[in-house]
């Protein structure tokens, strides 16, 4: 089976006057068109090609690679609009269409937007979509808590910053956990601080290897972030003081730092605990 919106790997069938014909291995073929067939070529080589629909609604490949395909997200330029909707530049001749229906804000030309890109059941068209929300969901959460996750900035909120998770889920870096500009786009790798109820999604940029420690670690990474990566506690801090702060006794402490300390998450300095 072709599939629309995506990368497919097809053999070379035949050629013709206007290019080279593809097939799958069910029979299924379709063209491609001269400006992208190979100078040299041999019947039933493969080729790795994108295929969409041209202005006659007709299914055409491409060597050419657009810069989203079905089931992702990306910042795009809308390069016009029109009675219709707006015309999104996505690196193919043909520019990927977003009805108005399908926009979170009015687009305008020359703006750019962080779009996800279907395939419109009625019509077999792609089309985008800046109402991103739609299409993700924590009903049924796909991560689980200190698991290093894909992050594309979302939208920014009074609190912090929303982000997609992993192209499934939302999230929010909170103001105080971002040390370094972000802007909407931007991908990034991130770290499952705290599922909160509601399954929302609390993300941190902090170090990878957040995961998996032993869990007197784990606390102590949570009170670090949570007091803006600094804890006045030592191996010379008095055994009570730590068992206030930590819930824990200072055996198990200074183990717990010394882990943490070898993973290159924390800095020991004499008045204290720093956060990488």
């Amino acid at each position: 089976m072709i599939r629309i919106g995506q990368v497919n790997t097809l053999e070379i069938l035949r050629e013709t006057d206007h290019g080279a014909y593809l097939v799958d291995a069910d029979g299924n073929e379709v063209l491609l068109p001269n400006r992208y067939v190979p100078e040299s070529f041999q019947i039933w080589e493969k080729l790795d090609v994108f295929v969409y629909l041209d202005n006659e609604e007709r299914p055409v490949a491409t060597t050419d690679m657009p810069y989203i395909k079905v089931g992702e997200f990306a910042l795009l330029r809308c390069n016009a609009v029109t009675e219709y909707g707006a015309f999104l530049d996505w690196g193919l001749v043909k520019e990927l269409f977003c009805p108005f229906k399908e926009q979170a804000f009015k687009m305008k030309p020359k703006g750019w937007y962080l779009v996800y890109c279907y395939l419109d059941e009625k019509t077999g068209r792609l089309a985008a979509s800046s109402k991103t929300n739609s299409f993700l969901d924590n009903k049924v959460l796909t991560v689980n808590q200190f698991d290093e996750v894909d992050l594309i900035v979302s939208h920014p909120s009074d609190i912090g910053m929303n982000v997609i998770v992993n192209k499934l889920h939302t999230g929010l870096i909170y103001k105080d956990q971002i040390f370094t500009e972000l802007s909407v786009g931007d991908k990034l790798k991130g770290i499952v601080k705290k599922i909160r109820p509601g399954n929302k999604l609390d993300i941190t940029l902090g170090q990878i290897g957040y995961r998996n420690i032993e869990p007197n670690a784990e606390r102590i990474m949570h009170e670090l972030h949570d007091n803006s990566g600094f804890l006045n506690l030592t191996d010379k801090s008095d055994p009570e003081v730590i068992k206030e702060v930590l819930q824990m006794s200072k055996k198990n402490f200074k183990k717990a730092v010394g882990t943490l300390y070898k993973q290159k998450q924390i800095e020991i300095k004499p008045d204290g605990i720093y956060l990488v």
